[in-house]
């Protein structure tokens, strides 16, 4: 009953005060999710005509491109004529932050990225953009049997939610039966806490990075303590590349499915996980293309830089956004019997791919994979600074066998090529990204041009 005031009353109330349709728009998607292919794309036409009209009469930076380039919104008929303007990219958003700003923008937010592969992106939010993004998400939570105001754990390290405790949000994730524990510091001491605090709360769901709801399970298993007698339903997992071996983890030890999520604060909320496995597009709201190196676009089923058009910010336009990440579009339907299209597979960034002497591209599990099945390994990060030089950060316990140090440099080298010196950095704890999230493998190496068809997946 509580869940019910909360999701239909409470938190509806919370929206309106802020001046956001977060409830009509998520309405209006439990309906348009079953449309069919040719419909939802009739939908995307009309808000992508809407929303380039809009781009050209009162957003400077889109009224002197399309001026420019000679592109007429209004005579656009397929969301393909998107591929006539240049992309947006995140050296663009910062040399033009102020003129992307609608001239008539009410209520626009500052925003920023947790610069994880470099420089943090500051960009502006406007309150059309946040509802709809609260919405998706709402959307997708309500597949999982799951609702607003049930009990749930949040693992979270972003500096805009751990940095902004004060008593009105306190008061809010109390009265939503939302508890937010900070993936920054994850010594033993602080998971034992964790654990007590997810055993006493007993949350219908979990959300977090990956990398974080794992560790805590991992901690769980290690000192014998069950979880999954808790009645979790689900745990949502998003800002990470989701590894099976992660997915096994918790899955396993609370006794519940993962729900992937992926998207940003930056290219919006893109797809989430149904309970059928398929990882639906909001196409509602989210044009997505994918592009090669060359930037040309590719056909479903091939890889390729994920380029996003959000259809919701005519405050601050985010057209042909190049997220950097890396997947695949597929066009098979979902057996959940939703009209919303699928991303068959997200293969993690750009920087998560690392280049072979011979420019062999090929994905970061192919490292991965090699150093985390050696017993001992407790963390290790992979950093390829440029096709010379990798470098291992490596952190291990008692049953690390040093012999393996000599496996670790053999087996890079055999996927890298064998003049390539690899630097093995031995460490207490390896450092995460500072906004709490974890990666694997980062590569400082530009794939050659073209390279996109030759990619191999090594997981």
């Amino acid at each position: 009953m509580y869940t019910a005031f909360a999701a239909n009353i409470l938190f509806p109330l919370h929206e309106r005060l802020k001046h956001h349709t977060t409830v009509a728009v998520r309405r209006g998607m439990e309906e348009t999710q079953w449309w069919d292919t040719k419909r939802l794309q009739a939908l995307q036409l009309e808000r992508l005509r809407a929303l380039l009209m809009h781009a050209q009469a009162h957003v400077p930076y889109y009224r002197e491109l399309f001026g420019r380039t000679g592109f007429n919104p209004g005579a656009l008929r397929d969301p393909g004529d998107l591929a006539r303007l240049p992309f947006l990219t995140k050296a663009e958003i910062r040399a033009h932050l102020e003129k992307l700003k609608a001239d008539n923008a009410i209520g626009l937010a500052r925003f920023n990225t947790g610069g994880s592969s470099g420089e943090p992106l500051i960009f502006l939010i406007g309150r059309e953009r946040v509802s709809h993004d609260v919405a998706a998400k709402w959307r997708a939570t309500r597949w999982w049997g799951v609702d607003i105001g049930d009990p749930e754990i949040v693992v979270w390290g972003s500096p805009i939610e751990l940095g902004a405790q004060d008593r009105v949000k306190q008061l809010r994730d109390k009265l939503l039966r939302t508890k937010l524990l900070p993936a920054f510091e994850m010594s033993a001491q602080k998971l034992d806490a964790f654990i007590g605090e997810i055993r006493a709360m007993r949350p219908k769901m979990l959300f977090g990075y990956p990398s974080a709801l794992a560790h805590i399970a991992r901690h769980a298993d290690g000192h014998g303590i069950a979880m999954n007698d808790l009645g979790i339903k689900v745990a949502f997992v998003t800002s990470e590349a989701l590894y099976d071996h992660q997915r096994s983890q918790i899955e396993k030890t609370f006794g519940c499915p993962v729900a992937n999520g992926y998207g940003g604060r930056d290219a919006g909320f893109i797809a989430h996980q149904c309970p059928a496995g398929g990882m639906h597009l909001t196409a509602e709201d989210i044009i997505v293309e994918i592009v090669d190196a060359a930037g040309r676009v590719l056909p479903h089923g091939e890889s390729g830089e994920i380029v996003v058009t959000h259809l919701a910010t005519g405050d601050f336009p985010f057209i042909r956004y190049r997220t950097g990440d890396v997947g695949v579009l597929d066009d098979q339907p979902c057996a959940c019997g939703r009209g919303l299209p699928l991303l068959k597979a997200i293969e993690g960034r750009s920087t998560d791919f690392v280049v072979a002497q011979d420019g062999t591209v090929m994905h970061g599990l192919a490292l991965v994979y090699m150093i985390r099945d050696l017993p001992g390994v407790r963390q290790f990060k992979v950093v390829q600074e440029n096709l010379q030089l990798t470098r291992v950060l490596l952190a291990t316990d008692r049953q690390f066998d040093e012999a393996n140090i000599g496996k670790i440099l053999s087996g890079i080298q055999q996927r890298l090529g064998s003049d390539v010196r690899v630097e093995i950095e031995r460490m207490n704890e390896v450092p995460k990204e500072k906004s709490g999230k974890y990666r694997y493998v980062v590569s400082h190496v530009a794939p050659p041009s073209g390279a996109s068809s030759g990619r191999r997946d090594a997981a």
